[in-house]
C-alpha cells in the first residue's frame, strides 16, 4: 500500500516537473494516505471499521453518520477500495459506495452538454433532430476570481500559518459554494435527460483542461482553469442513473453546425437582466459571443459548441451537420458535409 502511494506521488511530481509547475528537486510529503484496494483487508461494521495491519485487525470508530446510513439503507454498497488519510491527529476515512441501476435510453435522443467557465449550455436532440437549447448560468469563473482576490487581501501582510489568516481563510467556504452550484446544475441536467429518455453527451473535459492549463502563461489563468470544476460536474453526472458518453470537443465551437464550414469571427455582446428578490434588485450580466451562420441565424459560441458535440455523437462518422427544417426550433441531421 505504501509502495503504491509513493509511486503515485513520484509520477505526479515527475509530470509537474516536466511541465515546469514546480521548482523543487524532490517531492514533499505533507499528508499520508493509506489505500486498501481489496475488501478482504477491511470490513465496515456498525459504528466502526476494521482494517488489517501487521499487528492483526484494528478498529477505527466513527461518529454516527446519517448521510452514510441513508446510502447504506438504500441499496448502496461499499466498493473494494478504502482510503485512510492521517491529518492533525485524526483519521479521515474515504468510502466509495456503488449501486446497480437499470438505465434505459433512446439512442436517437441526446442531451449534449458544453461546460464553460461561467455557464453550462445544453442542446436537446429528439429523434436525431435539434429540438431546443438551454443555458444555465453558473458564474463559477467570476466566483473563482472573487475568492482569489479575497485570499490575496487576507495573505498580503500575513503568512498562511498565521492564526488570524487561517481563521479568515476557513470562513471563505469557496468549495461549499461551488459544490452547491455544481450539484444543482447536475440535477437540472438529470431532469431534462430523464424527461426525454435521452443519452447524455459531454465533452472530454480532462483532456481539454490539461491542454488549456499547459498553454496558459499567467499563474492566475492556470488557477482559474484548475478551479473550473468541469471535471467535478462530469464525475457527478457519471454517478447518476444516466447513459453518459464522452465526445471530443475539438473544433466544436469553430464550425457552423448547419453547413460544416469554419466560422470566421465572433462578435461580443452583453445582455443584462434585472432580478428582484425581496427588497433588492440584482442585475445579472450575461456575456455572449455571437456569429452569423450560413442560414442567417445568429448563435452564441457556447450554443454552437453544444450542438456540434451532440452531432458528433449522433452522426456515424463524427462529422454531423444540422439542417434547418420547416418546424420551429428544429433541425434535421445529416452525416455528410
Amino acid at each position: 500500500m505504501l509502495i503504491g502511494n509513493a509511486v503515485r506521488r513520484a509520477k505526479s511530481f515527475k509530470k509537474k516537473k516536466r511541465k515546469g509547475e514546480t521548482e523543487k528537486d524532490k517531492p514533499e510529503i505533507r499528508s499520508i494516505t493509506i489505500t486498501y484496494s481489496d475488501s478482504q483487508d477491511w470490513r465496515l461494521r456498525e459504528g466502526y471499521i476494521e482494517v488489517r495491519t501487521h499487528r492483526g485487525w484494528n478498529r477505527i470508530g466513527y461518529r454516527n453518520n446519517k448521510h452514510l446510513h441513508r446510502y447504506l439503507y438504500n441499496n448502496w454498497k461499499p466498493s473494494s477500495e478504502l482510503r485512510l488519510k492521517l491529518t492533525d491527529g485524526k483519521i479521515l476515512v474515504y468510502l466509495t459506495l456503488v449501486r446497480e441501476f437499470e438505465i434505459s435510453y433512446n439512442p436517437d435522443n441526446a442531451v449534449a452538454v458544453d461546460i464553460n467557465e461561467n455557464n453550462v449550455t445544453l442542446a436537446l436532440f429528439i429523434d436525431r433532430r435539434l429540438h431546443e437549447t438551454y443555458r444555465i448560468e453558473t458564474s463559477i469563473g467570476r466566483i473563482v476570481i472573487a475568492y482569489s482576490e479575497k485570499r490575496r487581501r487576507i495573505t498580503s501582510d500575513r503568512s498562511t500559518r498565521d492564526r488570524v489568516a487561517r481563521k479568515a481563510l476557513r470562513r471563505l467556504r469557496e468549495r461549499e459554494r461551488k459544490g452547491d452550484i455544481i450539484y444543482k446544475t447536475a440535477r437540472i441536467i438529470e431532469e431534462i435527460a430523464k424527461k426525454y429518455d435521452a443519452t447524455l453527451v459531454v465533452g472530454n473535459t480532462h483532456r481539454g483542461k490539461d491542454r488549456m492549463a499547459s498553454n496558459a502563461n499567467k499563474k492566475s489563468l492556470r488557477h482559474r482553469i484548475h478551479q473550473w470544476c468541469a471535471s467535478k460536474l462530469v464525475e457527478i453526472l457519471n454517478n447518476k442513473p444516466l447513459y453518459v458518453v464522452e465526445e471530443s470537443e475539438a473544433y466544436s465551437s469553430s464550425r457552423d453546425p448547419f453547413s460544416g464550414k469554419p466560422i470566421k469571427r465572433y462578435t461580443p455582446s452583453v445582455i443584462r437582466i434585472a432580478l428582484r428578490g425581496g427588497r433588492r434588485v440584482k442585475v445579472i450580466k450575461i456575456q455572449m459571443r455571437l456569429a452569423r451562420l450560413s442560414n442567417g441565424l445568429a448563435m452564441d459560441r457556447d450554443v454552437i459548441g453544444a450542438i456540434n458535440i451532440g452531432l458528433k455523437y449522433l452522426s456515424s462518422d463524427g462529422r454531423g451537420v444540422a439542417f434547418p427544417s420547416t418546424e420551429p426550433h428544429a433541425a434535421g441531421l445529416d452525416s455528410h458535409l
